[in-house]
């Protein structure tokens, strides 16, 4: 088993808490899930357990970390530069002869087996054949422990699944984090819930040994009595101190009014007033004692803009050749596309079939038209953000006053820290990355948006608010998608792009 004993996490820079007091067994057959809002220190708290040295510099800890005799096999939630330059069949690393079994892995995971043969960068890789691939790498290890970090990343729905079985299935104990709401609810047996609460300065852990779902319907009951309790103090409070007021009124006038031929009265009167003030004190007091409204975690505080696009206005009406890879090879066949502007459709299909080549496509056709303000979302959020720029520098480029205060603002909404806000991109988690592209949206007005896999960073706790947000979005959404919340629930038409071209799913 894997053990933790009273562990905290501190970021190295600021000494603030990341994680506080945590303490929980993993034991062979156990489906454990960590969730938290973005930044809450779930990825520190995975490198942590597999190797403390991924974390040094960064963070440090407390506490006691016994991972026992076990063969960890680790997911990380992303590759490194250096990672992504090597090639797949330096990144199997396995010898000729035993290649087959990588082939056999690759093959279960819907990937061509001679993948694992190529000589070509990781990096030039779909991002879905990317997380299999490292997936491949860390099962030939032959792990009894997995720490999986958001293995759902980019992978098509027919590995999602798989993947499920396979979390399942596996003998030994399974410690993940993933935004996938649909694989936690089929697999979690036990939830670790790290929050940050009072304005993100106090680190909060609950364990709770019961399914995903039941934990969830748990909390929401106590955040409602809680919210109920709450609204009751503070009402009563309110009546208290309205009270107090109406008293202080009166013995402060009486004591401006008084003469100087009534000393006995004016003695009652600041005896009476000083045991006025010393009720309100008392009421003061009584008021930092009231039971706090819930904050919760998913509360993003911003609305998309509300656009006007015409519902039978032809966005798009596109003829295309066929989509191909970098080398020039073929993936698809040549189809055609039609767009209406009040339509929100998933473009959903295989890993490595062209679907992020299609959306780029997509942008460029309908870039620089002045009827529309489309917005591009990459998967790779660093594309579009430079790694030393801050949150600020992304969201107000220009550096005025005015815009850097309403970025700010918006920034609040999201639960960013004033430090958060300052802090380069290369140090932000992939949830808050992605928080930014959607206040972005919120700040610039769009009416098109398209997006590649949009809640594939977001926590599950996120995730239903974000789907709320762009399901009422009233212009234009694509989007590259596997997450099948999303899909049923904001993208009435479903396009699966296949080798032949797209087609219509079925609703």
């Amino acid at each position: 088993m894997i053990q933790l004993n009273d562990v905290s996490i501190f970021v190295t820079a600021s000494g603030r808490a990341l994680v506080r007091g945590l303490s929980f067994t993993l034991n062979p057959g156990d489906r454990t899930v960590v969730i938290g809002e973005e930044g809450n220190g779930k990825s520190t708290l995975l490198k942590l357990i597999y190797d403390p040295a991924l974390i040094a510099g960064r963070a440090e800890y407390t506490g006691s970390v016994n991972r026992g005799r076990h063969r960890l096999g680790y997911l990380a939630q992303e590759l490194t530069p250096g990672e992504a330059a090597v090639s797949v069949r330096e990144h199997i690393g396995l010898p000729e002869e035993e290649i087959w079994r990588a082939e056999a892995l690759a093959a279960e995971m819907g990937l061509d087996p001679m993948l694992v043969h190529e000589q070509r960068p990781l990096s030039t890789l779909s991002g879905g054949e990317r997380v299999k691939l490292r997936l491949v790498r860390v099962l030939l290890d032959e792990p009894d422990m997995l720490l999986l970090d958001e293995p759902t990343n980019d992978i098509d729905i027919e590995t999602l699944e798989w993947l499920e079985d396979f979390i399942n299935g596996f003998e030994g104990g399974v410690l993940f984090v993933s935004h996938d709401e649909t694989l936690i609810e089929n697999t979690a047996s036990a939830v670790i819930h790290l929050e940050h609460v009072h304005h993100k300065k106090v680190a909060r852990v609950t364990v709770a040994n019961v399914p995903y779902r039941e934990y969830i319907a748990r909390r929401t009951r106590a955040m409602e009595h809680q919210a109920q309790v709450s609204a009751f103090e503070h009402a009563e409070q309110k009546k208290k101190e309205e009270r107090w007021r109406e008293i202080y009124e009166k013995v402060d006038r009486a004591q401006r009014s008084l003469t100087r031929q009534d000393p006995s009265t004016g003695r009652l009167l600041k005896k009476k007033m000083h045991s006025v003030m010393s009720q309100g004190r008392r009421l003061e007091k009584e008021r930092e004692e009231l039971t706090e409204a819930p904050v919760s975690e998913w509360q993003i505080d911003i609305k998309l803009p509300e656009v006007g696009l015409p519902r039978r206005k032809e966005l798009l009406r596109w003829s295309c050749e066929g989509l191909f890879a970098p080398d020039g090879s073929r993936l698809t066949a040549g189809f055609e596309l039609n767009v209406d502007a009040a339509e929100h459709i998933a473009i959903i299909g295989r890993n490595g079939v062209g679907k992020t080549t299609l959306l780029r496509l997509i942008e460029k056709e309908l870039r620089g038209r002045r009827d529309i303000r489309p917005f591009y979302m990459p998967q790779d959020y660093l594309e579009m953000i430079p790694e030393e720029a801050t949150a600020v520098d992304f969201l107000a480029p220009t550096g005025e006053k005015e815009a850097v205060t309403r970025a700010r603002t918006y920034l609040g909404s999201v639960r960013f820290t004033a430090e958060e806000a300052e802090s380069p991109a290369r140090r932000l988690s992939g949830g808050q990355k992605a928080k930014l592209f959607f206040v972005k949206m919120a700040l610039e007005g769009v009416n098109v948006l398209l997006l590649d896999e949009p809640t594939r960073n977001f926590s599950p706790l996120s995730n239903p608010v974000i789907r709320a947000m762009l399901g009422d979005f009233g212009g234009c959404l694509i989007a590259v998608s596997h997450d099948r919340k999303f899909i049923s629930e904001v993208c009435p038409r479903v396009l699966r792009l296949t080798e032949e071209g797209l087609e219509q799913v079925k609703p």
